[in-house]
C-alpha cells in the first residue's frame, strides 16, 4: 500500500498490517473523513463458532467502531443455504434451516465480546441476517432485475471459480449462484443501511468487486472494498488450525486456557505481526516486543496471549490461564484451568484405554496418532513417560485426577465424576 491515508481507520489498517488491497484508497479515505461510514463483513453459519481464522476480520470491525464508524456484522442465514465455493475443492454439505439458526446463535456470542451493539452508542453496530431479503426472493424477478447484470464469461474468469474448473472438479449451479447472492447483499445493505464498504479476506476480492459493480449499475452509488491478507504462520500453516483441530472462539468449544496456550505457542517470527493484528497494544510496543530475542521472546508471547485472551474471554480468564500455565510448566503441578475430560463410572466400565483418553481429551486426533505419540516418547501421564500403548485404567486408577501430556506444551486433566 503506497497511499498515505488521512483517516484514522485507514491509518490503523495500514500501520498494523491489515490491508491486502482496496478498490479505491482515495475514495474510501475521503468517505471516512466526511462522516460515519457503515462497513460490513458477511459470515456464513457453517459451524457453531467462528475460529481464529476469522479474527482478523472481527478486529477490522472493532477498529472501524473504535475510530468512529459503524460496523455491520451480516449473518449468512440465506447464503449458508448455498455455500461459498471460493477456493474449495468440493461442495459444502447442505445444512437445514434449524442447523443454520443454531450456528448463528453460537456465532453471535463471539461478536458480543468485540463489538458494541448497545442502542445508546452513537455508532452502534448492527447485527443483520441476509435471510431477511434472500429468503423471499422471487426467482424470475431476481433473474430479470439482478441476473441480467452478470456476465457468465466474467464469472468464469474469477480465480476462485477458475481454479476449481481447471482441476476438473465439479461446480454445481447452486454454488455458481453464490457470488450473485453475495453481490446482492452489498446492494441491499447499501440501499437499506447506507453501507459503503465491504471487508473480507483477499480470497473474497472477486465477490466484493461484483457487489460494487452491481450497486453502481442498479443504484448508481459509489461503494468500496477492502481486503486483508490471507494469513498463514511463518512455517506455512493456515491460521486458525492446530495439531488438535480448529482454534474456536466460543468458550464451550475451546476453553480459555487452550485459547491462551495457542497464542503462547506462537512461532517467534510471528509474534510482532500477531501483536499488531490481534491486540490493541500500541504499534511501538508490538515492534519492541516482536524484536526480543532468545528466551526474552517468551515475555512477548505471554503478552500476546494475555492481550488476545482478554479481548475475547476477559482479563480474569487471561490471568487464570497464565497462572495455570506457570503452575504446569514451572512447577510441574496440575492447574485448575487445564482442559478437563470428565468420565462417569458407567463410561469406564471395567477399564478405559490410554489411547482413548488421549483422543477424547483432545491431545491426539485418532487412536493411530495416540499410539504414534506414545511410540515416539511424546506422551506422559502425571509427568512420567508413557510407554505402554495398551495401558488400561480402571476406576481405582482414576480415583484422583490424572494429567496427560502430549509433548511439552499440551496438557489435559482426566477426572472421575460421581
Amino acid at each position: 500500500m503506497t497511499y498515505t491515508p488521512k483517516s484514522d481507520f485507514l491509518n490503523v489498517m495500514q500501520t498494523r498490517g491489515f490491508v491486502a488491497d482496496c478498490t479505491d484508497y482515495q475514495g474510501l479515505d475521503d468517505a471516512l473523513l466526511a462522516g460515519v461510514v457503515p462497513g460490513y463483513i458477511g459470515f456464513d453459519a457453517t459451524a457453531k463458532s467462528l475460529h481464529v481464522g476469522s479474527l482478523i476480520q472481527i478486529m477490522m470491525l472493532r477498529w472501524l467502531q473504535k475510530t468512529g464508524h459503524q460496523p455491520i456484522t451480516l449473518m449468512g442465514g440465506g447464503t449458508t443455504k448455498v455455500g461459498d465455493p471460493s477456493f474449495r475443492a468440493e461442495e459444502r454439505p447442505l445444512l437445514t434451516p434449524a442447523q443454520i439458526d443454531d450456528n448463528i446463535a453460537g456465532i453471535k456470542q463471539v461478536f458480543a465480546a468485540y463489538i458494541d451493539y448497545d442502542t445508546a452508542t452513537p455508532n452502534r453496530a448492527l447485527m443483520l441476517n441476509n435471510a431477511e431479503w434472500l429468503d423471499d426472493l422471487n426467482y424470475l424477478d431476481f433473474l430479470r432485475d439482478i441476473g441480467r447484470h452478470f456476465s457468465v464469461n466474467r464469472m468464469l474468469s474469477f480465480e476462485s471459480v477458475k481454479s476449481r474448473l481447471d482441476r476438473e472438479q465439479s461446480l454445481s449451479f447452486l454454488e455458481f449462484n453464490y457470488m450473485i447472492l453475495q453481490a446482492y447483499d452489498f446492494l441491499e445493505l447499501n440501499r437499506r443501511y447506507g453501507c459503503l464498504v465491504q471487508f473480507g479476506g483477499s480470497d473474497q476480492w472477486g465477490n466484493i468487486v461484483n457487489g460494487i459493480d452491481l450497486t453502481r449499475r442498479v443504484l448508481d452509488h459509489q461503494i468500496f472494498g477492502l481486503t486483508t491478507p490471507l494469513l498463514t504462520t511463518s512455517d506455512g500453516k493456515k491460521m486458525g488450525k492446530s495439531q488438535s483441530g480448529a482454534i474456536w472462539l466460543n468458550p464451550e468449544m475451546l476453553s480459555s486456557y487452550e485459547f491462551w496456550q495457542f497464542w503462547r505457542n506462537t512461532t517467534d517470527a510471528d509474534v510482532g505481526r500477531f501483536l499488531k493484528l490481534y491486540t490493541e497494544l500500541p504499534v511501538e510496543d508490538c515492534d519492541r516486543l516482536g524484536a526480543l530475542g532468545g528466551s526474552e521472546i517468551n515475555v512477548a508471547k505471554i503478552a500476546l496471549a494475555n492481550a488476545v485472551t482478554t479481548l475475547l474471554h476477559g482479563a480474569e480468564a487471561a490471568e487464570a490461564a497464565e497462572a495455570t500455565a506457570r503452575e504446569v510448566f514451572e512447577k510441574g503441578g496440575i492447574g485448575d484451568d487445564l482442559p478437563t475430560l470428565e468420565l462417569s463410572l458407567a463410561e469406564i466400565g471395567s477399564g478405559v484405554s490410554i489411547t482413548q483418553l488421549l483422543v477424547r481429551s483432545g491431545l491426539a486426533s485418532s487412536g493411530k496418532e495416540a499410539k504414534r505419540l506414545i511410540a515416539d516418547n511424546g506422551a506422559r501421564i502425571d509427568d512420567a513417560p508413557l510407554t505402554d500403548a495398551g495401558l488400561m485404567l480402571d476406576a481405582a486408577a482414576l480415583a484422583s485426577p490424572i494429567k496427560l501430556s502430549a509433548g511439552k506444551k499440551r496438557h489435559a486433566l482426566v477426572k472421575l465424576t460421581a
